[in-house]
């Protein structure tokens, strides 16, 4: 099916001007995507289209993405879905309950019979109800409209009228009650096969004061009246956090007997989730009520009530005493506050800011850095000979105002008359970035999704030569900006295929990107290699600030523009703006050498110590390689920031060496951490990391299952329980019942958060 034709094409705008949500789905599956870079993808955050109608530029791209199939986000409608694959008269039986009970909808749509699924209007949305193998469908979910079934390979059918020719008013209005009530009497036509193995939650009744403190000898007593007869994950867990709730790591073996009696039982998998375990309000009260609905009558002599036997010292008395005696309140472990700096490079920082409709000065500052570098090029350098090539990445969501710093940028340059250092917007070849810099050696490159190029670009297994040739040349110009950059040879040497050599190439580039798309864009092999040690990445740490009411037309400063032009004169040793353009070797190019003050030195001096010392104990690891570049990003952010202060005569000072040292230690260590926790070699520990990364920004509350299995559709069931049983085995997840509006649940929590 080429895109011309593919159901987006097709039904796309008749389902939206009928009034329905829609969002692409991927070919061959039943999960939304998106179409990059010649490629499906997942779509983490199709969500959104639950908020807000469908727009006309949407619809518009989605329609050119081959093969695109359509779902249908729930809110204004839901969907019951019945789910029944081997027994269709039941499965007609329950479509005529809900005919009866919700309204005769002319909406049936069949994937894989007896499989079905009836769409009605909702009166208001409503989350979406689960009752194995049913499920009324609504906000937060989505179903499948138009798309190639991928168990038939046929396409989904509507065998009485097709959605795209009813008009959402049409359909049948239902609401949560009516809903509930439904699915209620249609389970109880179910056979007890069909539904889950799930022990039922308690009812809501008010429980003893010492409900969660339990004796091991009516544990053990009341276990003995709830069977593991084959029960699900999520019923074995609970009864696990109960034991331990209940009598403490005491109840290792009780738990262990109680799990072997189901088939399923693995006595290494138990031990390590028990080890995981951290009850929080779940522990007896839960395993004797349990008990009781299945006929235990406790014995008038069993003790029920742990804490009973223990009221004259408090189980927890020592942490209490810690907190008792504490002196001091914790400190935060992270006081790094930005400084933007004094000279240009602050005042180019401060007026982006001030400009900006949603300030983002550390963005602002790497884009400041980047501009002031790529006009000292070939006109400062420091005693090492180190240059101000630079490659600065900006990394914050969407619609976080990040394109600010290059309006304002691009908007100086042309002011200035420099606008020759300016790159186009997009680098389209390997050979295109080698004519860009031969025409104008000392030239910035600012790029916009910056995520995406890199995706194409290190990919060398799917991308063409001369898109993965662009990060190759990339990595031999930051590498010799202070010589000489020789060009390929070509066999046909005929004016075209020319050798071209680059005097002192310097090459700036400020990137911005969203971190899903730029995280995901790399592999282990780009950590190794060395090309992602020479970016230094700066993560905002605020994705969304406040509007500035200030913002709008700007009037760029004279004395900005002025203090960008004598940086690029070198401060006033060349005139005019076409000095030093011509790239040719035998074009003169002389920097000044910046020294370095005692101060300067001492502070560099030790942090070479410092970064040796932790070389040594990564050895092995794919970090060194980010560790190595600390000190010589830091140098060249040190001399950009004494040019800036002056650049007739500049000088790199202690100040200007603390500072740079402080930054780019801090988001080098960071860089680590968040390779450490996104990059990944393959779709495996990939998606490990991945949902490990979600529980992980839930934070210390951790995340309920319902909420997890929403934000991790991109995998199916069996994967997401296998991944979650590893994440625990390996100590990196913890398992815990916690109190809701409605009834206890199991969530996740990441072992570690992140400072």
């Amino acid at each position: 099916m080429s895109a011309a034709f593919s159901f987006m094409a097709r039904f796309g705008a008749r389902l939206v001007a009928n009034g329905y949500a829609i969002l692409p789905i991927q070919p061959g599956t039943k999960k939304p995507g998106r179409y990059r870079s010649g490629e499906w993808c997942d779509y983490p955050a199709w969500t959104r289209h639950a908020a807000r109608a469908t727009t006309d530029l949407e619809l518009q791209l989605w329609s050119g993405w081959p093969d695109a199939g359509i779902g249908i986000v729930g809110g204004a409608v839901a969907a019951v879905d019945i789910d029944i694959a081997d027994n269709a008269e039941l499965a007609l039986d329950i479509e005529r309950l809900a005919r009866e009970r919700l309204g005769d909808t002319p909406a049936l749509r069949i994937g894989r019979a007896p499989k079905r699924l009836l769409v009605y209007r909702t009166v208001k949305p409503f989350k979406g109800i689960k009752r194995h193998p049913l499920e009324v469908l609504c906000l937060g979910q989505q179903f499948v409209a138009y798309a190639v079934h991928p168990a038939t390979n046929r396409p989904y059918e509507w065998p009485e009228e097709s959605l795209a020719d009813l008009d959402i008013a049409s359909l049948p209005a239902i609401d949560e009650e009516q809903a509930r009530a439904f699915l209620d009497e249609a389970v109880a036509l179910l056979p007890q096969a069909l539904r889950s193995a799930t022990l039922a939650e308690p009812a809501k009744a008010p429980r003893p004061a010492h409900a969660q403190q339990g004796t091991p000898e009516a544990v053990q007593a009341a276990l003995a009246f709830i069977p593991n007869a084959d029960l699900d994950y999520d019923s074995w867990v609970r009864i696990g956090l109960a034991i331990k709730g209940a009598i403490g790591d005491g109840g290792a073996s009780l738990f262990a007997a109680w799990s072997a009696q189901s088939a399923k039982d693995v006595p290494a998998a138990t031990a390590k989730a028990w080890a995981s375990f951290r009850p929080n309000s779940i522990g007896a009260g839960t395993i004797y009520h349990l008990a009781m609905e299945r006929g235990w009558k406790p014995d008038a002599g069993l003790e029920l009530d742990g804490a009973a036997l223990r009221d004259a010292v408090h189980p927890a008395a020592g942490m209490l005493a810690k907190i008792s005696n504490a002196s001091a309140p914790i400190q935060e472990q992270d006081q790094f506050s930005l400084v933007i700096p004094d000279g240009l490079v602050g005042d180019l920082t401060r007026y982006m800011v001030a400009t900006a409709r949603r300030p983002q000065p550390l963005l602002s500052l790497g884009a400041s850095l980047c501009a002031v570098g790529a006009l000292m090029g070939r006109k400062y350098r420091t005693e090492s000979n180190l240059r101000s090539n630079l490659y600065i990445v900006g990394v914050a969501d969407s619609g976080s105002g990040k394109n600010h710093s290059r309006e304002v940028i691009n908007d100086l340059f042309l002011a200035a008359g420099l606008v020759d250092h300016l790159g186009g917007n997009k680098i389209a070849s390997g050979a295109g970035l080698l004519t860009a810099v031969h025409r104008q050696p000392a030239i910035l490159f600012q790029i916009d999704e910056f995520g995406m190029f890199l995706s194409a670009a290190a990919d060398r297994r799917r991308s063409p030569q001369h898109i993965t040739a662009i990060l190759d040349n990339m990595t031999e110009l930051y590498t010799a900006a202070g010589g000489v950059f020789l060009g390929a040879e070509y066999a046909n040497r005929d004016g075209h295929n020319e050798r071209r050599d680059i005097n002192q190439p310097c090459l700036c580039v400020y990137g911005t990107t969203t971190p899903v798309r730029f995280w995901s864009a790399l592999e282990g092999s780009n950590v190794i290699d060395g090309s992602l040690a020479r970016f230094i990445i700066l993560p905002t740490e605020d994705d969304y600030p406040e509007e500035n009411p200030s913002s709008g037309i700007r009037v760029p400063p004279a004395g900005l523009v002025e203090g960008l032009r004598l940086i690029a004169a070198g401060g006033g040793r060349q005139i005019g703006n076409l000095v030093g353009r011509t790239a040719g070797l035998e074009t003169a190019v002389d920097p000044m050498v910046v020294p370095m003050q005692p101060a300067a030195q001492d502070a560099f001096r030790a942090l070479g110590q410092e970064i040796t010392r932790e070389l040594r104990e990564a050895r092995g690891t794919p970090f060194t390689a980010i560790l190595a570049r600390i000190g010589e990003n830091a140098q060249k952010l040190a001399l950009i920031r004494a040019v800036g202060i002056d650049p007739v005569a500049p000088a790199i000072s202690g100040d200007d060496a603390d500072w740079s040292i402080e930054l780019v230690r801090r988001y080098a260590l960071r860089t680590v951490s968040a390779v450490e926790r996104h990059v990944a070699d393959n779709d495996t520990e990939r998606n490990h990391k991945r949902i490990l990364e979600i529980i992980r920004s839930a934070g210390s509350d951790g995340l309920g299952k319902s909420q997890l299995i929403r934000r991790t559709q991109f995998i199916d069931k069996r994967q997401r329980d296998e991944i979650l049983v590893t994440l625990v085995e390996a100590g990196l997840v913890t398992m815990a019942m916690r109190s809701t509006a409605t009834k206890p649940g199991l969530s996740y929590r990441a072992t570690q958060q992140e400072v």
